[in-house]
């Protein structure tokens, strides 16, 4: 059965969501992150995906101290990213009490960084954020294109021990429109040996069992939650 991850998206430590990454289209959703990270763990969700959107867009984490508050109140299992760009910062956020550490623009950036990362902390650790437009990988808070396909990316980083994956079709990502079910049955077929989650896209219960149908591990969402378009009645089934 297909696990659910609600997501919080930080700016400014609040609670947001992006149109397709666009800084510019920003709905804010609570002041209070941590509040809302209880009320998941309340509905019976046992996972969170927090998000550093301003650590993303410029390279520098911001939200560990919402990290750790959230760690200290909560028995979530968190996986964090935005901003990773080096074994320190990892470590950072594992001692902030994450589980695990979202990583995607340090894998094509800087490799050998992400090869100690792994040689350190063990790929168990690593949740790696393959975002892609047109089936082509995006970095740097899904402004640069890394010059490699999507798939080319998983094959490496496979290869690499990795086996836990979030892929994001970043022009689904707020738009309330369905998901990439196309994209993941692929992946899958490819990659039968990653644990994938998908996230962009998520407009209701149809969707979640869309992707349970078709074997995908795992699902993040965030907005259809936020504008009332998913139930914790409906989503029970899966909790």
């Amino acid at each position: 059965m297909i696990e659910l991850i609600p997501a919080i998206d930080l700016i400014d430590g609040k609670c947001v969501r992006l149109i397709k990454g666009d800084f510019t289209r920003k709905t804010i959703y609570s002041e209070n992150p941590v509040d809302m990270a209880k009320i998941f763990e309340d509905s019976g969700f046992r996972r969170l995906h927090l998000v550093d959107l301003e650590g993303a867009g410029n390279g520098r984490l911001k939200h560990l101290k919402i990290l750790e508050k959230i760690a200290v109140r909560t028995e979530l299992v968190i996986d964090f990213g935005g901003g990773v760009k080096d074994i320190a910062d990892v470590r950072s956020i594992i001692n902030a009490g994450a589980s695990m550490v979202c990583i995607g623009s340090m894998a094509v950036k800087t490799e050998d960084e992400f090869d100690k990362v792994i040689d350190r902390f063990g790929p168990n650790k690593v949740l790696l954020a393959a975002d892609a437009r047109d089936e082509k990988l995006v970095i740097s808070g899904w402004k640069e294109e890394a010059g490699i396909s999507l798939f080319e990316f998983l094959e490496r980083m496979q290869d690499k021990g990795i086996s836990r994956i979030l892929c994001t079709d970043v022009d689904k990502d707020g738009m309330l429109e369905g998901t990439s079910i196309s994209l993941y049955e692929r992946i899958i077929e490819r990659f039968p040996d990653l644990f994938l989650i998908a996230s962009g896209g998520v407009s209701g219960i149809s969707d979640i069992e869309m992707l349970d149908r078709s074997d995908v591990h795992a699902v993040v969402f965030g907005k259809a939650f936020y504008e009332g378009k998913l139930k914790i009645e409906e989503l029970k089934h899966f909790l």
